[in-house]
């Protein structure tokens, strides 16, 4: 049976070396993505949004009653538009984090299939050398 080479060796290093350096990049750059879409920062300014508008429609339904400064329907009108908007940014936001899962899930069919195909080179490579040695 015969021994790997030196040189071999050292290509398979290099080449596990590489592998481990392309996945922490792409480790990383998930971690950014996540961070975007629902990190810390992301959660505060969503909090932020949700304290306004929840502020800004108490503010009107407490001058609706208190004042009668602006007239009923206008203050619900606006109520209904802040809560229009609150909703139109949730849909966004799931878009976002479909838009996220995809990717993700593509990039894992992309893994799968380049280590469908390193195995199958592997696999051809273990038969040819059972032939050899079986000659």
């Amino acid at each position: 049976m015969n021994t790997p080479d030196f040189n071999e060796l050292e290509g398979k290093k290099e080449e596990i070396i590489r592998e481990i350096n392309e996945y922490n990049k792409e480790r990383d750059q998930i971690k950014m993505m996540l961070g975007k879409i629902g990190g810390a920062a992301y959660s505060s300014i969503d909090m932020t949004i949700n304290i306004v508008f929840l502020a800004i429609i108490i503010g009107l339904f407490t001058l609706e009653f208190t004042t009668h400064w602006l007239p009923a329907n206008i203050s619900l009108e606006v109520s209904v538009l802040l809560v229009s908007i609150k909703i139109v940014w949730m849909i966004h936001s799931q878009y976002k984090a479909n838009h996220f899962q995809f990717w993700i899930l593509n990039s894992i069919e992309y893994r799968m299939n380049t280590v469908t195909g390193k195995v199958k080179k592997i696999e051809k490579t273990i038969d040819e050398i059972n032939k050899k040695l079986s000659s």
